[in-house]
């Protein structure tokens, strides 16, 4: 799985990186010489719009690979980083959506309390992010997402 870095102005994108199972890592208040220094340092693809940021010395060497994201729209960004770096496009339900932490499988028994009664009847898979709890299975809402991945292709 690639990883990646990504700049305050496309952070909608690190959620669907992190739906196809890249390690996506994004905060909304950065400074440019610290998102490229922890990029360099981290090996990540820094995905940014900010045309200025991909002209460093560091990106324009090839020692740190960026993709100047030429849209402003959501799925024209994702289908442009799909094409550029050769991801894959299955969706995968392995990292949280929110904190980008490896999600850890959970017995029905061990979310019962954390998760809607028509989920609890109707699903037996769960996964939960050790960060932020929040539990996650392959309802509806993902399978919708997984459409619009697929889409993609």
């Amino acid at each position: 799985m690639m990883r990646f870095a990504v700049d305050c102005n496309a952070g909608r994108l690190a959620r669907w990186l992190r739906a196809l199972g890249h390690d996506a890592s994004y905060e909304r208040q950065v400074e440019d010489a610290e998102l490229v220094r922890r990029a360099l340092a981290e090996d990540r693809v820094l995905l940014t719009r900010d045309r200025d940021l991909t002209r460093r010395r560091v990106i324009q060497s090839g020692r740190l690979r960026a993709v100047l994201l030429r849209d402003d729209d959501l799925a024209s960004q994702l289908r442009q980083v799909v094409l550029e770096l050769g991801l894959s496009c299955q969706a995968r339900l392995t990292r949280c959506l929110e904190c980008n932490l490896p999600l850890l499988p959970r017995l029905p028994a061990e979310v019962v309390e954390l998760v809607p009664p028509y989920v609890r009847r109707t699903q037996t898979r769960y996964s939960q992010c050790p960060g932020c709890s929040r539990v996650y299975w392959a309802g509806t809402h993902w399978r919708r997402m997984r459409e619009t991945v697929a889409a993609l292709a």
